[in-house]
């Protein structure tokens, strides 16, 4: 997993890179514009840049020496450079002082390098250039916004507005160092105006704002350059990123000579019916994720009257009914236990939930709480509730845990990593808040985030396919916690491979997907 770090843990690493481990600044820059040659290189698809032009725009600090270095790095790569420094030289320190100055050294012998000194006496002759690409190195991850959308004065602001109303004309290749100029680093919220980005080259560590409010919007597809920050300078990370790597680590895969009780024995509790209407589907497509995520043997607890629906929809999955007996005897048998997909949210199935969560064979067992068991949860009270259960992970979506936590839908999207962390430190549970990204939290440890899948998922039964996985992969032997980062994983993945079209993606087509998606990875770690 890669970690993602805070404005201030990138600054606690990479000052110990400088101090600890004495890697000069002058060498953390040549790193870094070595790194962003790369890149460009790569995203332009092109092995020679002669003949393609760039716009560098330049700040005061670190992250315009990082800019210098890069457009030195063009030059000799045979492309056309203007750069645009939009502050006075006077203010420039050290090692972008010494950037800058190698530069204009350049400008005597090479022809394919104009440096302006001003935004205002780069305009007459950047503003109508065709360029292949823009580069944006004016603020870094040094900016800190006091509010979102704060508007940023002159000339920080006349060098964002260059870049993207250049952008927006031509459709020039976007490019931001570090981060895109204007976006909080931590937060994700950003200034007016920010830069918005085909792509972001940052440095040692991905950032947490990259994925919150206007990151993803902002900062296009992220690529993480190496420049000798060693990641044991930024432990214990706070959070970090999921990927498939994490997600074949933690799917168990069955022995040789194992029996069906010895891959998974699941317990769902999920579906109901009224005079008025039924939630078997919901019921259904959590016993079928579940079976499609490779649990050896599913039972599920619905409404008896529904078990011929649920054996033609999915035979393999034993039935029985909601006899509080029976549930519990299941319930000593199940590896992990599954509830709330589609039981109604009457007060008929407020107090089965109540009484469920009393009851000491599904108490101790691995628990996972979903749909109308966490609205249960929020009727009954959250202590009064929980009081009894030792391993349980909650799936809100941002809806749901507004009503569980009492917190504004607003401020949990403001800051869901903080509001999922101290949520599950409060209550000491595991928490899976839905969402883009979908954060695993639990009360110690680093915070986990999922970006697999897309719009894909937005779609009804989406969350009943999740925990169904999530159910499958702890009962196979994961904690709950990575088996809810893992099958959230998985569970985006599958979206993706759903269909060519997200838009027309529902449940029933991820459940179907499932395979391919854990197949996919088995096959990539086979690979030479």
């Amino acid at each position: 997993m890669l970690p993602v770090v805070t404005a201030q843990e990138m600054q606690k690493a990479d000052k110990a890179a400088i101090e600890q481990l004495h890697i000069g600044e002058t060498r953390l820059m040549e790193l870094a514009g070595c790194e962003c040659l790369r890149i460009i290189r790569q995203t332009l698809e092109k092995e020679s840049l002669c003949g393609t032009s760039f716009l560098v725009v330049c700040g005061k600090g670190n992250n315009g020496g990082d800019g210098f270095v890069l457009a030195r790095h063009l030059l000799n790569m045979e492309a056309s450079v203007d750069l645009v420094l939009l502050y006075p030289e006077s203010l420039l320190q050290g090692v972008n002082r010494e950037g800058l100055t190698i530069l204009e050294a350049y400008q005597e012998h090479h022809a394919k390098v104009r440096l302006f000194k001003s935004h205002d006496e780069a305009v007459p002759f950047v503003a109508e250039t065709p360029y292949d690409a823009l580069i944006d190195a004016i603020a870094g991850t040094g900016l800190r916004l006091s509010e979102p959308g704060m508007e940023l004065a002159s000339p920080l602001s006349d060098g964002i507005e260059l870049i993207n109303t250049i952008r927006e004309r031509t459709g020039a290749l976007t490019i931001a160092i570090d981060i895109p100029s204007g976006l909080d680093p931590t937060t994700g919220f950003s200034a007016f105006p920010a830069i918005m980005a085909d792509a972001t080259v940052t440095m040692a560590f991905l950032k947490r704002g990259f994925y919150l409010n206007d990151g993803p919007e902002c900062c296009g597809e992220v690529h993480v350059a190496e420049i000798s920050i060693p990641r044991f300078l930024a432990e214990p990370f706070s959070c970090c990123l999921t990927d498939s790597n994490f997600a074949a680590e933690h799917f168990m895969l069955r022995e040789s000579a194992s029996a069906k009780h010895a891959n998974g024995k699941v317990l769902i509790i999920a579906g109901s019916q009224t005079a008025q209407s039924s939630m078997l589907g919901a019921a259904i497509l959590a016993v079928k994720a579940a079976m499609k995520t490779g649990a050896g043997y599913v039972c599920v607890s619905l409404p008896i009257s529904l078990a011929g629906a649920m054996h033609t929809a999915v035979p393999e999955a034993v039935v029985i009914g909601r006899d509080i007996a029976v549930i519990a005897d299941k319930a000593r048998w199940a590896d992990a236990i599954l509830i709330g997909c589609g039981i109604g949210r009457d007060n008929n199935a407020i107090d089965f939930v109540a009484e469920l969560l009393t009851c000491a064979d599904i108490t101790t067992k691995k628990l996972i709480l979903d749909a109308d068991a966490l609205y249960a949860l929020s009727c009954i009270g959250m202590s009064d509730a929980l009081g009894q259960c030792h391993n349980v992970v909650l799936t809100p979506h941002y809806g749901e845990f507004s009503r569980l936590s009492e917190i504004p839908i607003a401020k949990i999207a403001a800051d869901p990593i903080e509001s999922a962390r101290s949520f599950a430190t409060l209550h000491e549970v595991t928490m899976l808040l839905k969402g883009a990204p979908t954060v695993i939290a639990a009360a110690a440890g680093p915070v986990l985030l999922n970006t697999s899948g897309t719009e894909a998922l937005a779609t009804a039964g989406s969350g009943d396919v999740l925990s169904g996985m999530i159910v499958a992969l702890a009962a196979k032997g994961a904690a709950l916690f990575e088996a809810s980062a893992a099958a959230a994983w998985f569970h985006g993945r599958a979206g993706d491979l759903a269909s060519d079209v997200a838009s027309l993606v529902s449940s029933g087509m991820v459940v179907d997907a499932i395979q391919q998606a854990i197949e996919e990875i088995f096959e990539m770690s086979q690979q030479p």
